[in-house]
């Protein structure tokens, strides 16, 4: 009998001490999803890992991509990444940054048969980030969509990587990323850039579009904050859409730090050019990279194809060698108003869900 007895006071002590383990490991993981940078699924919440097939052709050096997904141009990031990762075989991970409410559509898009080898993890964005960083004015509020500004954040989003890519989503990349990736970066810069001003037809187009193509297109040089800074109002510009970054170099000089302190001192005092028609984050990236980045290969992001008349500008075996195209501008090639749409379709997934439905024109491109 007293054997019985101490065997149920060694059970129940060693359920007592069980359960005090878990309550402590519950504690633990939930200071940890307190401590989490914002905007980062936890490893333990992703479900995506086990749905990857991966290639077994792919191994080698990780070439992380970043790159954001909005619901209402779900189908330009398929198109995007299927493009990536159709035209090459390197190691590419895809950091894919969107909102709450579009992550259910994105898994269910990015399990078709085409993308379901695909390394990528999903990003969800925290608007908060932003909190005093952009305009309240309801007049300007519509042209603010909060994902653009990811690319401010990226040793945030893809904390151990010392070197990365972000592409824009209206992309189509025809080259081997392998290539961009490998961009040589001066030493003390953190990103390359393709300059406004880096080839003819790029000059070109960029006075179709408003001369957006120096640094007073984007920037008040009135404001005393711009004029203390003492750069040339007619430096040439850059576009933020394709960037190599050296994320180790970034963090060493704050870059993060010094993008929301202008983006803070334009909601104060209103610095960006009064005729900036689109690229709200380019103002602060020209400010605290002027004279202070390197350059990518000019046939590495050919842009201005969502601009009016860019059919005339460039010919069809011009677009066919470019190794990555760009449609900045108003006209997109899901919407049926750009040229070189079949260019796009080629890489376009059917979305799943049928919620994404491209426009088509049977009368030609304009």
């Amino acid at each position: 009998m007293v054997n019985v007895v101490i065997l149920v006071l060694l059970a129940l002590a060693f359920l007592i001490i069980v359960q005090r383990n878990l309550l402590n490991l519950n504690d633990f993981l939930r200071r940890e999803n307190q401590d989490a940078v914002p905007g980062m699924i936890l490893p333990f919440e992703s479900e995506l890992s086990s749905k990857i097939r991966p290639d077994p052709v792919r191994s080698g050096e990780e070439i992380p991509v970043l790159i954001t997904a909005a619901e209402e141009r779900l189908g330009a990031v398929i198109a995007a990444i299927n493009s990536v990762y159709q035209n090459s075989k390197a190691n590419i991970v895809f950091h894919i940054v969107t909102m709450n409410d579009t992550v259910d559509h994105l898994k269910v898009w990015m399990s078709e048969p085409q993308l379901n080898s695909v390394k990528h993890n999903i990003i969800i964005f925290d608007p908060h980030l932003l909190s005093g960083k952009i305009t309240k004015d309801p007049q300007k509020l519509e042209s603010v969509k909060p994902l653009t500004f990811a690319r401010f954040y990226m040793p945030i989003f893809i904390p151990d990587a010392e070197k990365a890519i972000y592409l824009d989503d209206d992309i189509i990349v025809q080259g081997d990323i392998q290539d961009l990736f490998e961009t040589s970066l001066k030493s003390g810069h953190a990103a390359a850039f393709s300059d406004d001003c880096d080839s003819a037809s790029s000059k070109g187009i960029v006075r179709g579009a408003g001369n957006q193509n120096n640094y007073l297109g984007f920037l008040d040089f009135k404001k005393e904050a711009i004029k203390k800074l003492g750069m040339r109002a007619n430096m040439c510009s850059f576009n933020p859409g394709v960037i190599v970054a050296n994320l180790t170099e970034w963090k060493h000089q704050n870059i993060t730090s010094q993008l929301e302190h202008w983006m803070e001192l334009n909601v104060q005092d209103d610095i960006y050019s009064k005729t900036l028609a689109e690229g709200i984050t380019t103002p602060p990236l020209l400010i605290v990279f002027y004279k202070q980045h390197s350059s990518i290969d000019p046939l590495w992001h050919i842009r201005h194809l969502g601009v009016s008349g860019a059919g005339n500008r460039y010919s069809a075996q011009f677009v066919k060698a470019a190794k990555l195209l760009h449609w900045n501008g108003h006209y997109k090639p899901w919407s049926g108003t750009s040229s070189f749409t079949e260019v796009w379709d080629k890489w376009y997934i059917q979305d799943p869900m049928g919620k994404f439905h491209p426009v088509r024109r049977h009368s030609g491109d304009k």
